[in-house]
């Protein structure tokens, strides 16, 4: 358990919080690019570790995430007129960069006054760049800009990609924590007695379900191995296979909010999340799908965008259909009959359990077991990465954009074996480089 300090400086990550500076010495997703598909098109509200902003895709296609009101007076920029290079502020005409520039105040006579204004006055701005269909952001300060990360879905062409992003109504911590605590799926992902076509619809292996959900159901205390890497964790949970074998899901959590899912066997799709906070209590999950070996398929694609894997079915805005508000949609008939949650759908499954916890989790009330080395591994290296930030010591893996390229997946391998052996078998490399 953490106490009630330790849980603050976990979950925290406003301005000039030791969290919310840790996350600021990394590039954030703010918004899907899909979000912003026309140039000079509408602006959006934009709220990333409880500070707002308005972002806009300006005229030559670069996208502008400022501070949301017009330095004049104030007017919200959010109604402002995106136009030939920039947003005009619509109560008096004043105009800005997507870099936060003035490039106009028609209040003012041309002349050396004007000049010196618009030279002096600015929005604050916050670079941008986009890279595998999200909009990403760099908030920290300007002396020690980070490097955008390499992941692996980053790097491939947008047809052997699928991305979304869905609402979490909780604190930003314990969804990741949900994301890398695996041992859940022998549960919460499962279907009860010998329904096991539920839980195979829910898995994306389905080819190979039967023999990892009957792995799963008969072994719900998988061993962990954790190992550290330049960008992260790999953890890796080992349960019982046929004799003489082990069974091993083994994710990634990269520094310092996204994680890679375990199930991916050769051949198969992968997936990750990253979890950026909208403030203290609520999130935004980007969710991410690859193959990198062949474009994704229609059908995949179809499926995703309807909930599948991480992936939610969501309204327009990005919330989930299956919620909070409407208690997920839980069908207490399939609860006693077919499922453990009675729940559709493994994302909105997840979600349900996570917000469970309370908006924020109290983690002084908790009793941590071996199946929980993954969540404690996690706490002590963001915590720690924090205070030392605090204390004048920079992330090493901001400045290590390729040692985030890396994967997650499963593996059947000799008992005897251990992880590192494992991941070199799996991947060709002891931290699963890609």
């Amino acid at each position: 358990m953490l106490n009630e300090a330790d849980n603050t400086l976990l979950t925290r990550t406003g301005p000039a919080t030791p969290m919310g500076d840790l996350f600021r010495r990394f590039w954030q997703p703010v918004l899907l690019s899909a979000e912003l598909p026309e140039r000079d098109g509408a602006p959006l509200r934009v709220t990333v570790m409880g500070e707002e902003l308005r972002a806009f895709r300006a005229t030559d296609g670069t996208v502008g995430l400022v501070s949301p009101r017009c330095p004049h007076r104030g007017a919200d920029l959010f109604f402002g007129r995106n136009e030939q290079g920039g947003i005009r502020c619509v109560y008096h005409g004043w105009k800005f960069a997507t870099d936060g520039r003035c490039l106009a105040i028609p209040t003012l006579e041309p002349g050396p006054q004007r000049d010196r204004v618009e030279q002096n006055v600015r929005l604050h701005a916050y670079p941008t760049r986009e890279s595998g269909g999200i909009v990403w952001a760099y908030l920290g300060p300007a002396k020690h800009p980070a490097a955008l990360p390499e992941m692996e879905f980053m790097t491939l062409p947008a047809s052997h990609i699928f991305v979304s992003k869905k609402l979490q109504q909780c604190n930003w911590a314990q969804a990741a924590e949900g994301g890398l605590d695996t041992a859940h799926f022998s549960f919460l992902h499962m279907a009860v007695a010998d329904a096991a076509d539920v839980t195979e619809r829910a898995m994306s292996r389905i080819s190979t379900g039967s023999d990892t959900v009957r792995w799963m159901r008969d072994d719900g205390a998988p061993r962990f191995t954790i190992l550290d890497h330049p960008a992260g964790l790999v953890l890796g949970a080992a349960r019982r296979g046929d004799p003489g074998e082990h069974y091993w899901r083994i994710s990634q959590f990269l520094m310092p909010n996204h994680g890679l899912t375990p199930n991916a066997f050769p051949g198969d799709n992968y997936h990750g999340q990253t979890w950026v906070p909208i403030d203290d209590s609520s999130c935004w999950i980007y969710c991410y799908s690859w193959n990198p070996d062949r474009p994704l398929t229609n059908a995949e694609r179809s499926k995703y965008a309807a909930g599948f894997s991480v992936h939610a079915e969501v309204d327009a805005l990005y919330v989930p259909i299956r919620r909070r508000e409407n208690d997920y949609l839980i069908d207490r008939i399939k609860q006693k009959n077919e499922s453990y949650t009675g729940i559709e759908g493994v994302s909105e499954q997840d979600a349900c359990i996570q917000d469970s916890q309370g908006f924020v989790a109290d983690r002084t009330q908790e009793h941590l077991g071996p199946t929980d080395l993954g969540v404690v591994r996690f706490r002590r290296l963001v915590m720690g990465a924090a205070r030392a930030l605090a204390d004048g010591e920079e992330p090493p893996a901001a400045s290590n954009p390729a040692a985030f390229r890396v994967r997650g997946g499963g593996a059947v391998a000799p008992a005897d074996q251990p992880l590192d052996a494992v991941m070199q078998g799996r991947f060709g490399d002891p931290f699963g480089r890609a």
